[in-house]
């Protein structure tokens, strides 16, 4: 009976993005003839032809199918789901003028045999062809239709299933703590429609009656009795730490009962990556518990973010340089530019540029000696009235863009540490090891946040690893603006 109600689920979904995409290769045709002077199809072949419609629709289904789009997950998130609609949208326009260009593109251009007649420009830009007008309207409207009408649908589910309707009933296995927190979890978040119909003990018997409200049926030994005598729709494998070796079995168990299982780690959220990835090497499942956010195209898109801002930044900023270096060089004797050893991704050493903001003599990295490290500290009299003006404004870090060109750091991150502060901080602070998964950075969400110069390294440490858990292109054009709006000049920076 679920199959059932699933499979009508997915045909009212499909149904709904067919008409969406109809609807969007129809806007994007209107629009078309109305900024190119063009006649509207008279005849039912030549508007099917025009609109896209007989190749966009099969194509972008299929490209939702394919991006699991029509698999039943209430627990998707409506941020999650229209980001992926989004992708679709963009990859099945892709997909439609490759199609177009396999069958020719005089299938788009003229209409009803008139030549085009196109505009200067249409919002400003200038727009020769039509045909690639139209396309790229449609790409803006599939995944803008597709993911509104989509939206709507689940917002109307959630609330249905929130007043007990399309419910669906599970059975928790486990008893302990994290079998609490699994049907907590479920209960509060009632617009899934996840119900927990009952507890099976992870004990071989169990002489409890209930759980968190919910009756407890048997112990492990009944498992097979249980949900035969009361089949629910799926199961959830909640077993504590120590119960680990028993997870084996028990799903060979369930492979003989028609539900769905889902298992719950006993690992704390906090331990976990954001986005798990899961991948086979022979048949051998393999979680990735730690790697660099920027593995693959997102951190090919924030490289070239990062030269592209450097290379701007240091022709705006090249008149203030030459200004800050004639001024290091008339506070006293010593090097324009400062370099010292830090620390980037996976551990590199590099050497860094500062502008000097110190006595030649005393050591510019601003820690006091290296028995007793510590930071520079608020009117440290090392520093020379040039220089302590340099770090309130955080000028004295611009030729650290030199940095960003060469690869050693970028734009946002971390801020680097020195190598022997981090062999302190790596045994002292849990998790201090994480900064490495990404390049250091000239700004930072600690720093736009007032964690910089002598603050409390737990709180900056915190804010560090949020970065890294939640990295984004969004959000590194985030922290740019945030730094160029409030993280030059800050009381904490010395």
């Amino acid at each position: 009976m679920l199959k059932q109600r699933h499979q009508v689920f997915v045909t009212l979904f499909a149904g709904a993005d067919a008409l969406a995409i109809t609807g969007a290769c129809v806007g994007a045709l209107a629009m078309r003839t109305h900024w190119f002077g063009e006649p509207w199809p008279t005849d039912p072949a030549g508007w099917l032809r025009a609109s896209l419609a007989t190749i966009a629709v099969p194509v972008a289904l299929l490209t939702l199918a394919a991006c699991r789009l029509y698999r039943p997950r209430r627990d998707r998130s409506l941020i999650g789901e229209q980001w992926m609609v989004l992708r679709a949208g963009l990859l099945s326009v892709a997909t439609v003028v490759v199609a177009l260009w396999a069958i020719g593109s005089d299938r788009l251009l003229p209409i009803n045999g008139h030549a085009a007649v196109p505009l200067p420009s249409v919002f400003g830009l200038p727009v020769t062809d039509p045909a690639r007008f139209q396309l790229g309207i449609l790409a803006v409207l599939i995944p803008g239709f597709v993911g509104a009408h989509r939206l709507v649908l689940r917002c109307v589910l959630r609330e249905l299933r929130r007043r007990g309707k399309n419910m669906r009933h599970v059975a928790i296995v486990g008893t302990g703590r994290l079998a609490q927190i699994t049907a907590r979890t479920l209960t509060r978040n009632s617009w899934t429609g996840i119900r927990v119909a009952y507890f099976i003990s992870h004990h071989p018997t169990t002489q409890r009656a209930t759980c968190m409200g919910s009756p407890v049926r048997a112990g492990l030994d009944q498992l097979d009795r249980t949900l035969d005598r009361h089949p629910v729709d799926a199961v959830y494998v909640a077993l504590p730490g120590s119960a680990a070796s028993g997870v084996a079995p028990l799903l060979r168990r369930l492979e003989r009962h028609a539900v769905d299982v889902r298992i719950v780690p006993d690992v704390h959220p906090r331990f976990l990556p954001q986005n798990m990835a899961v991948s086979e090497l022979e048949g051998m499942p393999i979680l990735s518990y730690r790697e660099s956010p920027l593995a693959g195209f997102g951190g090919v898109l924030k490289r070239a973010m990062d030269i592209a801002g450097a290379a701007l930044a240091l022709i705006v900023f090249a008149p203030v340089m030459l200004v800050i270096a004639a001024l290091v060089r008339l506070s006293g004797p010593g090097p324009i530019i400062f370099r010292q050893t830090r620390v980037s991704l996976g551990g590199e050493a590099f050497q860094i540029y500062k502008f000097r903001t110190m006595r030649h003599a005393e050591d510019e990295s601003g820690l006091l000696s290296d028995a007793e490290p510590g930071w520079t500290t608020r009117d440290d009299p090392r520093v020379t009235r040039i220089g302590r003006w340099l770090r309130r404004a955080s000028l004295d870090e611009l030729p650290q863009l030199f940095n960003v060109l060469r690869g050693d750091m970028a734009l946002v991150g971390p801020r680097p540490e020195r190598p022997e502060l981090i062999d302190r901080f790596r045994d002292d602070w849990r998790g201090y090891m994480l900064r490495q998964h990404v390049k250091a950075g000239i700004t930072g969400w600690a720093q736009v946040n007032g964690y910089r110069g002598d603050t409390s390294l737990r709180k900056r440490l915190q804010y560090d690893l949020f970065y890294i858990r939640n990295w984004s292109i969004a959000f590194d054009l985030r922290i740019l603006a945030l730094t160029v709006t409030r993280g030059f000049i800050h009381r904490n920076a010395m």
